[in-house]
């Protein structure tokens, strides 16, 4: 028997999910239902979602704008500590948290019984949906319409869509799984649940935010990115804040093809899923900031920054962003940004990143020790170092009678 319900907070998106979840949870809970919207930079999706929201059922929507909180709180850190899940730059894992949060507080500040989401019982979006409810409403019921009703497709989604005359932007034919933000698109599903097809890059409507390399012009396109403390703050010479730097990458990097990923990535829930993002600006920037830190970190600090960013990624795609050890990890990798400053020169061409010139106050780069012409450097010294190095290999061929 079902948990007595008299008002959900729904996390709403419009799309084919959640469109018909509003009139799901109204036939099946008898309840109120408030949609609540993150816009994390979807841009024209959230277009006439208020109406759509309202017609189906619902009592109201919000639309909360977080783009900027998305960029500097969620985005950024990532960035910062070169997190990368098999390659793949987070960019369906790091949104979740701050809407979830979003959705929690709404739902407390409302009174409300449960709060649902529209992630399949097969993926990582629920994980990562619930574990921040637990962070800020742990008491809060929780509803996930796909581990409960009898539809088995999304093809049996857009049967009930129709059924209760529930308008949709997509076809049968277009029926990719998308997640849109600021920093990315990803797709899945249809011809790409096939790792052996090629994806349809080239095809009209697929890419959003790119075009393929063969599509991109036939000459470079330079950018320079500046950096303080790890956080990009100017391109080409003009000072922004980190959202609109993004948005503007996006545009440069679209137009050049770069930032496309196809992978098949090891999800939360044990299986393997193949899916296509399109990354553009976000790619411009871990490029930018990897280079950067190559003059500006010590070997040391590099290397274990390198094997922390591994677990970072970890933490981010399985939805613990609200943990006392990403925390930490973020404190730590906070300190090994207060000498990450200085600028990066870029050359984008077909899908390329070229290294153009890296400059930093803080380099602890010397041309002077390390050219191959006259140097300070003292080569002779190398001798007793490499004799001292070598002490074990040595004395252990010497044991073996070689």
């Amino acid at each position: 028997m079902k948990k007595q319900i008299k008002k959900c907070v729904l996390a709403y998106s419009g799309g084919l999910d959640t469109s018909i979840i509003i009139p799901w949870l109204k036939e099946n809970y008898g309840c109120e239902v408030i949609a609540v919207c993150g816009d994390v930079g979807q841009g024209n999706e959230t277009d006439g979602l208020e109406e759509k929201a309202l017609k189906t059922g619902a009592s109201k929507l919000y639309i909360e704008n977080l783009q900027d909180e998305f960029v500097d709180e969620y985005i950024i850190p990532t960035m910062k500590a070169g997190a990368k899940y098999e390659n793949y730059l987070l960019g369906t894992s790091f949104a979740r948290p701050i809407i979830a949060k979003r959705i929690a507080e709404i739902a407390l500040a409302e009174g409300a019984d449960a709060i649902c989401h529209g992630c399949t019982g097969k993926g990582n979006d629920q994980v990562r949906f619930e574990l921040t409810i637990k962070a800020f409403a742990p008491n809060m019921t929780i509803i996930a319409p796909w581990r409960e009703w009898d539809i088995k497709s999304r093809e049996e989604e857009i049967d009930y869509a129709e059924a209760h005359n529930i308008p949709l932007k997509i076809t049968r034919e277009t029926n990719y799984s998308k997640d849109k933000n600021l920093w990315h698109l990803s797709h899945e599903g249809l011809d790409l649940e096939d790792p052996g097809n090629e994806p349809l890059y080239n095809k009209k409507g697929f890419l959003e935010m790119s075009v393929s390399p063969e599509q991109a012009p036939d000459t470079p396109t330079y950018v320079e990115i500046e950096f303080e403390k790890g956080v990009p703050v100017a391109l080409n010479g003009e000072k922004m804040k980190a959202s609109d730097l993004i948005i503007a990458l996006n545009k440069v990097g679209g137009a050049n093809g770069i930032g496309l990923l196809d992978v098949v990535e090891n999800r939360l829930v044990g299986m393997k899923s193949r899916g296509v993002y399109e990354t553009p600006g976000g790619t411009i920037l871990y490029h930018a900031h990897e280079v950067l830190e190559t003059i500006c970190l010590d070997k040391e600090t590099s290397h274990y920054k390198a094997q922390v960013a591994l677990k970072f990624a970890e933490l981010v795609y399985n939805g613990q962003w609200f943990t006392p050890l990403r925390e930490s990890i973020s404190a730590f990798v906070d300190k090994t940004q207060e000498t990450v400053n200085g600028k990066v020169k870029l050359k984008l061409y077909k899908g390329n990143i070229i290294n153009a010139g890296v400059w930093s106050p803080n380099s602890l780069y010397s041309e002077n020790l390390a050219s191959f012409g006259e140097s300070d450097y003292d080569q002779a010294q190398a001798e007793g170092f490499i004799n001292l190095f070598g002490l074990p290999i040595k004395v252990k061929a010497l044991l073996e009678g070689k």
